[in-house]
């Protein structure tokens, strides 16, 4: 039976929101200062009216001592915001037009 799934989106946001206890050796995004950053992503996706932007409180994403991070698919793209400001460019550059900010793109290497 196929799924009445009534929204698809153009982009969809993953932010890590892990909370780890205090001295905890992999450390966490929440403990980095990501709580802030995910609200104002929020209140930006909200107020710019982007309902095909999905965005997704997460848990560990797994590189703990790169934190905040967030990844944005399709494209896959892992940023590390650190500013309410940083938030503001990936949304309007990213999110809006399609454009990833490149000083704030995360490599991963292997």
């Amino acid at each position: 039976m196929p799924l009445d799934i009534p929204q698809t989106f153009r982009h969809h946001v993953f932010c890590c929101a892990q909370q780890r206890p205090p001295g905890h050796p992999r450390g966490s995004c929440a403990a980095k200062g990501a709580h802030p950053l995910w609200q104002r992503l929020d209140q930006k996706i909200q107020a710019k009216g982007l309902a095909d932007v999905g965005m997704a409180m997460t848990g560990c994403l797994g590189f703990c001592s790169a934190g905040p991070l967030m990844v944005v698919y399709p494209e896959g793209i892992w940023y590390r915001p650190e500013t309410a400001e940083d938030i503001d460019e990936i949304v309007e550059s990213h999110l809006v037009n399609d454009a990833p900010v490149e000083r704030l793109v995360m490599v991963l290497t292997r």
